[in-house]
């Protein structure tokens, strides 16, 4: 093998394996860290991200990418090669357009900013988490003048997540969306039938929950050995290798609902990292595609599979002997309609399917507000507030339901957002290529057969790595381009027939 590219892999590997190390000191201060450790965390994660934009912009890296870029134009690599040297290269170029100076602070505000955000929303505090805000907004606007110059800085920032996205690709999509989805929404709520959902509050032990979410995750695929599941403030997949992945959940003792869908769906992040390609090696190629990517495995497992009349009828017995006193007037078929009710809420993650999309477009218009200068940080509990009237028809109490309720903006992952929604749609499209190809799919659920399915997101998706963008991907799985028409047509199918709509 080429002397050059026998270098490129040694410095990748090493990358890596700091990433890595990063990834597990990020895990322990939501999880495990005691509180008083914030401090010292921050410093830490400050000096080890001053490491890697060290190793990222060895200006030996760079040398070794010129030459193989020259040996590139006589020389046929693989497809693995390509992938690595091509990201290698455009990793190398965005590191070393950014000063270590701007890495380490947005390194430590990061860290920092998760504390001051966790303590606002306690506090109902919206003004202590400002100036965080303000301060994270003016970095990255620099990062994104520095690495990405010839996009608006809203649009780099999106870049991130989601590689060649665009606010003028993402406008229309999210417009169609308000168009459809907020009169369904409407219709719903004024309709005279309500499924029945009185049986999912009351009290439900804790430890059941834990059980309980622990073997749906063991029986659709999570591998406990290569991976563990803690609590957090917010639930999260992380972890440093495919061998060495994390889910989080957290559990109310009113709803155990809102714990174990939450598994199911950071579950669904997990077997796409369990299904990395890693005996490659640690190196891009390996990697997962975009964050869209990323969430429509989650969306898939939770709403598509989850959330479905087949697996409500092969789980309900386990729900039944699980909480026994709360459910034992009901029957599967009502329990699959209160788990699918359409009921606009403050709080992003225990939203449902129909009227999560205005969440993610509340965020993601503030974002572009806040990038362009349309909007004010001071303004946003206000804006916020108005935005949530006028899409889902209801004003939060308090900030801390409202405009503190994600970590996100907390850690400076501006452009994240935008994720979620197109991640539902891919999982949709997703969805019905599976039962083209597998028309027993839905008979499989209904008897806990969960092995073909995750056999089929392993050959079509996982094993892939990054090997293909997302609109590659996306039309070689499914033979056509993104369409959210099957988002939007399953959405008004399943939810006239929940409701029983005219």
């Amino acid at each position: 093998m080429n002397q050059q590219y026998i270098d490129l892999v040694q410095r990748l590997e090493e990358i890596s394996h700091l990433s890595g190390v990063m990834s597990t000191l990020s895990w322990d201060q939501e999880v495990m860290m005691p509180i008083g450790a914030s401090e010292s965390r921050a410093k830490q994660i400050a000096t080890l991200a001053g490491i890697i934009h060290e190793r990222a912009t060895d200006p030996a890296l760079g040398d070794c990418l010129a030459t193989l870029q020259e040996v590139s134009k006589a020389r046929a690599w693989g497809v693995t090669e390509q992938c690595n040297i091509h990201e290698a290269l455009r990793n190398y170029e965005m590191e070393t357009r950014v000063p270590k100076r701007l890495v380490q602070e947005i390194a430590e505000l990061s860290s920092r900013g998760q504390g001051i955000w966790v303590a606002a929303r306690q506090d109902n505090k919206f003004s202590d988490f400002a100036p965080v805000l303000k301060r994270f907004l003016s970095l990255k606007i620099e990062w994104a003048q520095c690495v990405l110059p010839n996009l608006l800085p809203y649009d780099a920032n999106i870049d991130l997540y989601e590689r060649g996205t665009t606010m003028a690709m993402l406008t229309p999509i999210f417009e169609c969306l308000k168009l459809e989805l907020i009169p369904l929404i409407n219709t719903i709520r004024s309709y005279s039938y309500q499924p029945d959902t009185v049986f999912l509050q009351g009290k439900f032990e804790k430890k059941k929950q834990e059980t309980l979410a622990r073997k749906i995750s063991r029986d659709i695929g999570f591998d406990f050995d290569r991976g563990r599941m803690d609590e957090s403030v917010h639930p999260f997949c992380g972890g440093s290798h495919p061998t060495d992945v994390r889910i989080t959940t957290r559990y109310a003792n009113s709803n155990f609902i809102e714990s174990l869908y939450s598994v199911i769906h950071e579950t669904g992040h997990a077997l796409y990292e369990q299904g990395r390609p890693y005996h490659l090696g640690d190196f891009p190629v390996t990697e997962s595609s975009t964050m869209a990517i990323h969430e429509s495995q989650s969306l898939f497992w939770e709403r598509m599979v989850a959330q479905s009349k087949f697996f409500c009828v092969h789980y309900f017995d386990l729900f039944y002997k699980t909480f026994p006193e709360n459910l034992q007037s009901v029957n599967a078929e009502e329990f699959y309609r209160a788990i699918n009710t359409c009921k606009p809420d403050f709080i992003r993650v225990e939203a449902d399917e129909v009227t999560y999309p205005l969440h993610v477009i509340l965020r993601y218009e503030i974002e572009r507000g806040l990038f362009d200068g349309s909007m004010a940080v001071e303004d946003l509990p206000e804006i916020w507030n108005e935005l949530m009237q006028q899409y889902l028809g209801i004003k939060p109490p308090t900030d801390t339901l409202g405009v503190l309720q994600d970590s996100h903006w907390g850690g400076g992952a501006f452009g994240y957002f935008p994720s979620y929604t197109l991640g539902a749609l891919y999982a949709c499209q997703f969805y019905q290529a599976l039962l083209k190809e597998q028309p027993d799919t839905e008979r499989n659920i209904a008897i806990g057969n969960f092995s073909p399915i995750k056999q089929w997101l392993n050959e079509k998706i996982h094993r892939h790595g990054k090997l293909y963008s997302p609109q590659e991907l996306i039309q070689k799985v499914t033979g056509e381009s993104l369409n959210p028409d099957y988002f939007i047509a399953y959405l008004k199918k399943k939810y006239h027939e929940v409701y029983q709509l005219a």
